[in-house]
């Protein structure tokens, strides 16, 4: 999707670096899916014609990390069949809640449907549910007039071709819930000394607490004073004797 070349009176006109392509519902059925049908220039040739269950959607062409769109024809499941084969090589496609009505923005005329399917892997009915998404849009029978083509042949192209929009759902809540457990990991719990508990347990073996400070040691000693000190070592020095005679 990132070669924007859209159709101006017949010449191929390349949108410089930054355009995106993000149609609403009601554009891509009135703007796209009608002309297709209709054989009709596209206002942009950004939709390319592709088979979606010819591959899983991790495989389709374009950017797996953006919308993409194709241009697909239906394949009936059984002959004799209304209901579509949306089987691929490693799963299925399968439809979930009702369709929804696309109608114009300037009044309620019907143009359109749009059907939402969730990619599975296996095979049915067991399954595993992915969060590759797909928007099929198909016309509705009001929407189509005969123009140039026969009415048959305009009905018979508006059952078989759909427009198709694939992406892959992003998981913001389980995202947010992995952070959650990587902080929960990395928080350090903080751990308590009970001093009560060391109290009781001092009582008990009958230890007296110990101090910092000397005085509290229950044992004094008693330093002589200086002057004391210099006494006792003149006195140890000279000691008197008797001369002999």
């Amino acid at each position: 999707m990132n070669k924007l070349n859209f159709i101006k009176n017949g010449v191929s006109i390349r949108l410089p670096p930054g355009f995106r392509f993000h149609p609403t519902d009601e554009e891509l059925i009135v703007q796209y899916l009608k002309k297709k049908v209709h054989s009709f220039p596209l206002p942009a040739s950004i939709i390319p014609e592709f088979d979606i269950c010819k591959s899983d959607p991790w495989d389709l062409p374009g950017d797996s990390e953006q919308e993409r769109y194709f241009f697909s024809t239906k394949e009936s499941k059984y002959p004799n069949g209304n209901r579509s084969n949306r089987a691929t090589f490693s799963g299925y496609w399968k439809a979930t809640g009702i369709d929804k009505r696309i109608v114009v923005s300037n009044g309620n005329q019907l143009v359109g449907m749009k059907k939402t399917l969730v990619f599975y892997r296996g095979k049915p009915p067991n399954g595993s549910k992915t969060d590759w998404i797909m928007h099929e849009y198909r016309l509705a029978t009001s929407a189509v007039k005969p123009l140039e083509s026969s009415k048959g042949d305009v009905t018979a192209a508006m059952e078989n071709w759909v427009l198709c929009r694939v992406f892959l759902k992003k998981n913001k809540k389980g995202s947010k819930n992995e952070e959650v457990i990587n902080e929960e990991k990395s928080v350090i719990v903080p751990k308590f000394f009970d001093f009560m508990a060391a109290k009781e347990l001092r009582t008990d073996l009958k230890i007296a607490p110990v101090s910092s400070c000397s005085d509290s040691s229950g044992i004094t000693e008693e330093f002589p004073t200086t002057h004391e000190q210099d006494d006792h070592e003149e006195s140890s020095t000279f000691l008197p004797f008797k001369s002999k005679s």
